[in-house]
């Protein structure tokens, strides 16, 4: 029966989110039952691509890259497919009208992580729209059950959120993408010597995008609200340990939140929840 397979299919994405990413797993958990599949098969997806450019150096990555999006494209036009990941990918895809050009758009921004480049501010701002604010966008498109009012309205708020995550991710993976990957992603600046006030404007853009980002999570539907403000809950106090850090020891070291603080950051953010106080 294919209702197997399925099951199948959602588990294995599931099982990539655990492995991967501790803090987004404890975020998907915090979502209604009936969409937790849905964003573990956005995951499984995102994550299976990162890992083709950014850990898949004996292979031919290009290659892997060109046949990965082509299956992508092949199992949503199909609505099925023999690789788990891909298959419940479609299938969320499907269920939820998601834009295939927000698919596209993440997949081209892959396609850039493929060789070392120091990025134009054009450049910069389109690699953050594909690799991060449209996958807030196909989340998005869940947390509202498809409801494309709801996606309109809270589509500027997602996207400020996903680039705000992803910068603080360039920012805490600084030692990797600069000095093993050869990645540069800030424009115009030096990152072996990045000033003080090169690094503090980067925070604040950080900051004024969680600001706007803040405003739409308290929109979001009660099925996701908690889920999405823990994730970022868990970034900010991420940034918070970033800006406590001096560009040399982000060259050096990767800033992580410990899990007894993550605890700590569930708890109270739980409390805040059930009392209406996010």
């Amino acid at each position: 029966m294919k209702s197997i397979f399925d099951t199948y299919s959602f588990e294995a994405s599931k099982h990539v989110t655990k492995s991967y990413s501790t803090s987004f797993y404890a975020g998907i958990k915090c979502l209604d039952k009936k969409i937790r599949n849905d964003v573990h098969a956005v995951y499984g997806l995102v994550r299976f691509a990162d890992e083709i450019v950014d850990t898949f150096h004996d292979f031919n990555k290009e290659e892997l890259l060109k046949e990965f999006k082509q299956a992508t494209f092949d199992a949503i036009e199909r609505k099925i497919s023999l690789n788990p990941i891909l298959n419940s990918f479609q299938a969320t895809v499907n269920k939820y009208s998601i834009d295939h050009a927000l698919i596209e758009q993440f997949f081209h921004s892959m396609e850039m992580d493929l060789a070392p480049v120091e990025y134009s501010k054009e450049e910069y701002e389109k690699y953050i729209l594909g690799s991060a604010e449209v996958v807030g966008l196909m989340c998005l498109k869940i947390f509202v059950y498809g409801n494309e009012e709801e996606y309109q309205r809270l589509k500027p708020s997602a996207m400020k959120l996903g680039s705000a995550f992803q910068k603080i991710n360039f920012l805490r993976d600084l030692k990797n993408d600069y000095n093993d990957l050869g990645r540069t992603y800030f424009p115009n600046l030096d990152t072996e010597n990045m000033s003080v006030e090169d690094k503090k404007q980067i925070e604040d853009e950080i900051d004024a995008e969680f600001k706007e980002a803040y405003a739409g999570i308290v929109e979001l539907p009660k099925s996701s609200r908690f889920g999405v403000y823990l994730s970022y809950v868990y970034y900010t106090s991420l940034l918070r340990r970033i800006k406590r850090k001096t560009t040399r020891e982000l060259l050096t070291d990767r800033i992580r939140v410990s899990n007894n603080v993550k605890a700590l950051l569930f708890a109270k953010s739980y409390i805040l929840n059930r009392i209406n106080q996010l």
